[in-house]
């Protein structure tokens, strides 16, 4: 399986995916997702589940990585441009920003993609996808602990695409 970006070209993240992009929610947050496509996924797939994490936030905010977006039972091989904020046949989870480091945020405004801010370096941005053989049973805004128990048992590939941001 492989996974690919025409939001990351030559491993750097473009603008419009973060805080030098246009899109914002109310509280000033990067809103406009990023696009990826999931080719040769394993024979048996049912659905595709992502996380995009960032592990260069360690330093910043004490000690874990920060999720920008949690997305499950994706039964297509393609998302586009900003679909976090559009597709209704998908369900997603709370990023970071619902967190006390990421102003305590609602859920529901934290269940979307939730972009990049890095405050003091460029960072580098992991989207993990995972091709799985059911749907799960999750509900709009799960947490990332439920969706990693609810895959355990049935990931059938795991694609790691990497870009590096900056504001």
């Amino acid at each position: 399986m492989k996974v690919t970006s025409s939001g990351i070209i030559d491993g750097v993240i473009q603008p419009q995916y973060g805080g030098r992009g246009t899109q914002f929610n109310e509280n000033n947050i990067p809103t406009y997702s990023l696009p990826f496509v999931v080719e040769d996924a394993p024979s048996g797939t049912a659905s595709v589940a992502i996380v995009l994490e960032d592990k260069d936030a360690y330093p910043v905010t004490g000690g874990f990585a920060w999720i920008h977006w949690l997305a499950a039972n994706i039964t297509r091989f393609e998302i586009k441009d900003n679909e976090s904020q559009t597709a209704t046949d998908f369900i997603q989870g709370r990023n970071s920003w619902t967190s006390i480091q990421g102003g305590e945020q609602s859920a529901e405004l934290s269940s979307y993609y939730g972009g990049m801010t890095p405050p003091d370096q460029p960072h580098i941005y992991e989207l993990h996808v995972y091709a799985l053989d059911k749907l799960l049973d999750l509900r709009r805004g799960f947490l990332l602990n439920e969706l990693y128990r609810e895959m355990d048992g049935h990931i059938l590939a795991k694609y790691t695409l990497k870009g590096i941001y900056e504001n």
